[in-house]
């Protein structure tokens, strides 16, 4: 049973890999090292993405990840079992519960996704959903909600805009570059070579 106001979803490995391209592409650009991003920074703004507001509202974060994915090598804290899995924070948004989910031999992450995706869909408890599917499993996420019959709220992230469905959406990119201590002031009159 899912006891929890609002509920994230969220490709780990998909996460770390984007993570990964902007600090390439943006030291480029910038000129300087980009720290790895402020995993709880990374959430206050996905939760503000999804509509969540200053409050005491219970949110569950649950990170999925490949079974041979131990540390999200581009956020601090990184290491999903001993520093995240289980772990908790509290804000001005509320209450923020970490769990970390492995694939296992029985189920694989698409299954996880979609399995932990229909159990939020279903609960009484949960009025808001928050999920950044990997980009191939778009379609999946985008037909798991289109079956559904519910009236949360929902906002999927991805990179760039997606064919719509019974949902809203939002880019990705933003909320980490946020988290990657990137400004937009730094961007003004930036070139690429």
């Amino acid at each position: 049973m899912v006891t929890c106001d609002n509920m994230m979803i969220i490709d780990a490995d998909f996460v770390d890999r984007v993570a990964f391209d902007l600090i390439v592409n943006f030291e480029r650009i910038i000129g300087r090292p980009i720290p790895n991003a402020d995993i709880a920074r990374w959430i206050d703004c996905l939760a503000l993405d999804g509509g969540i507001r200053e409050g005491h509202e219970k949110t569950q974060v649950v990170l999925i990840h490949s079974r041979d994915k131990t540390q999200l090598d581009y956020f601090t804290p990184g290491n999903l079992e001993k520093e995240l899995n289980g772990k908790a924070f509290n804000d001005n948004l509320g209450e923020f519960s970490i769990n970390a989910i492995s694939e296992e031999s029985i189920i694989n992450r698409e299954g996880l996704l979609t399995d932990t995706l229909q159990l939020a869909l279903y609960s009484s408890e949960v009025h808001r959903l928050i999920i950044v599917p990997d980009e191939q499993d778009y379609d999946l996420v985008r037909a798991t909600l289109r079956h559904s019959d519910t009236d949360k709220q929902i906002t999927v992230l991805a990179m760039q805009p997606m064919p719509g469905g019974h949902f809203q959406q939002e880019i990705l990119g933003y909320s980490l570059m946020s988290a990657l201590g990137i400004r937009s002031e730094e961007l003004d009159g930036a070139t690429t070579t």
